[in-house]
């Protein structure tokens, strides 16, 4: 490393933010001390780096065993941003999001001598454990309490939330119902925030959360009830699952989508383009919350600066062709 730091003309600190990825190193820096490295054909020995940090090029992540499509995705994520930073991730997967679980999963990541942890903390159970992991260790929690302290990195929840809401008054109608994901996952309360505020920014009525969970037997279940209700013409549906099944209810009802019913869902699932009709809905940046998260980390590792203890990642919405004006 002292070689390579004195032909780029740097220090050897300057080289090991840039093994570690750390973003706070200019581009001609970087670029000179890959040059460098590959001048003199370095390669780090990870194993003297473990024994003289006590740590490896190794990220544990902490999720559920879960095959919803936001988890999933944004864990996909997350190991490919590790993987271009030169970073191998061990994921501890638990059944159940308590603090019991997710403790045991962190102690077996530290006895990996883990350079730093992830925990995928989307429910308020999950995330109490996470107060519980102690210091000394780099730790960031992605899609967690808002409120909490700790380094942070989420979907903008609220944003996506208002701007499905938003989209569905612009078109004309005079509220908008939500068929809402669980009351104890933080996304779920995000996205009523952004609903419930879309409309009170409005001036308009806001009617009664329909709860549901994240599938869409839940989602057909709620629309089977909104279905009958000729008052409601624009739903705001929690993921795109719920949208699935509430449009099914809407057909068996014979409520057109979206000559009747416009209808919004929120992930953009790989199916939401060939839905019927084809579903519009708030799409979230995973790999944009899977950099951020590593950038956080990494910030923590090389020097233990933590910089902007929460970022929030925006979402885009997609439209397609089920919102459409009320009927007169």
């Amino acid at each position: 490393m002292t070689d390579v730091a004195r032909l780029a003309g740097v220090s050897h600190q300057t080289v090991s933010r840039v093994l570690n990825g750390h973003p706070n190193v200019r581009e001609q820096t970087r670029l000179r001390v890959r040059a460098a490295i590959a001048e003199l054909g370095y390669r780090p020995n990870k194993a003297a780096r473990a024994l003289v940090t006590g740590r490896s090029q190794l990220i544990g992540v902490v999720a559920q065993n879960s095959t919803l499509y936001g988890p999933a995705s944004l864990l996909a994520a997350f190991e490919a941003a590790a993987a271009e930073a030169g970073f191998a991730v061990s994921v501890g997967r638990v059944n159940v999001l308590d603090r019991n679980s997710i403790s045991d999963a962190v102690e077996r990541h530290r006895d990996q001598r883990v350079a730093g942890i992830v925990v995928i903390a989307p429910t308020a159970s999950a995330n109490d454990a996470v107060g519980d992991v102690s210091a000394g260790i780099p730790l960031v929690t992605v899609d967690g309490d808002p409120e909490r302290s700790t380094p942070l990195v989420t979907v903008d929840q609220a944003a996506g939330a208002f701007a499905a809401t938003t989209h569905l008054l612009e078109a004309g109608h005079r509220t908008v119902w939500h068929v809402s994901g669980p009351s104890d996952w933080f996304d779920s309360l995000g996205r009523i925030r952004g609903w419930r505020s879309a409309l009170e920014t409005a001036g308009l009525e806001v009617p009664p959360v329909v709860p549901a969970d994240w599938s869409a037997a839940s989602g057909y279940r709620a629309g089977q009830m909104l279905a009958r209700m000729p008052e409601v013409t624009a739903i705001f549906a929690a993921n795109d699952h719920l949208a699935l099944g509430i449009l099914r209810a809407m057909s068996e009802r014979g409520r057109r989508v979206p000559h009747d019913v416009s209808i919004v869902g929120f992930d953009d699932v790989p199916e939401a383009a060939y839905f019927i009709p084809p579903l519009t809905t708030i799409r979230p940046d995973f790999h944009a919350v899977a950099k951020e998260t590593l950038e956080l980390l990494l910030a923590q590792v090389a020097d233990g600066e933590v910089g902007a203890p929460q970022r929030n990642v925006p979402p885009a919405l997609v439209k397609r062709d089920s919102v459409a004006p009320p009927v007169q």
